[in-house]
């Protein structure tokens, strides 16, 4: 299911990915949830994944405190603030894609708890808000780790209209996130939070 989803990612043009991105970000910032945040937990789009540097831009501007995920060697995260794209490094993780880290200082895992939201990659999410993610286990820990702390964040996957499906496998740790922004809307599960 992983590869399908990512095959047809890759099928999309640089013009695909920078109308989806502006779109995303508009959508993204009309939530409520990111309206009233004062910290956001959130990540820097690579390859075709959908956009984040406009809303992360967006909400930097709006006074948002913005972390981001550095991975660490036993494919957890770590945090740190987001300062622009000039404060991005770009990190080679052994044979995977590189990622665009936080350049400075280091929070610690635990930062993640002191979000009121926190945007999720994923490759899809189904009609009862279960996410299907690359399969390493970074933001199931992040999620557990929130659980653990009693931090209720509002929880949002970030994905292309197509990747809102039926169903996706579920295991036992998996959690349901509050909602799914598309570049044509949001769709929201369970509770208002």
């Amino acid at each position: 299911m992983r590869r399908e989803f990512l095959a047809v990612r890759n099928r999309l043009t640089a013009d695909d990915l920078r109308e989806t991105s502006a779109a995303l970000a508009g959508r993204a910032l009309e939530l409520p949830e990111l309206a009233r945040a004062g910290t956001v937990a959130a990540y820097v789009s690579v390859g075709s994944e959908p956009g984040t540097l406009a809303l992360l831009d967006a909400l930097r501007a709006r006074g948002v405190r913005v972390l981001l995920p550095a991975l660490l060697p036993d494919n957890d995260l770590d945090w740190g603030v987001y300062e622009g794209e000039g404060s991005l490094a770009r990190v080679q993780h052994g044979g995977r894609m590189a990622l665009f880290e936080p350049a400075g200082e280091r929070l610690g895992p635990d930062a993640v708890t002191t979000a009121d939201a926190v945007l999720l990659p994923g490759l899809a999410v189904d009609a009862r808000g279960m996410r299907l993610g690359r399969g390493g286990g970074s933001y199931d820990r992040v999620l557990a780790r929130l659980e653990r702390a009693g931090a209720r964040p509002a929880l949002v996957v970030l994905l292309y209209d197509s990747e809102v499906v039926e169903h996706v496998p579920e295991e036992p740790h998996d959690r349901p996130v509050h909602a799914v922004v598309t570049p044509s809307g949001v769709r929201r599960f369970g509770p208002e939070t």
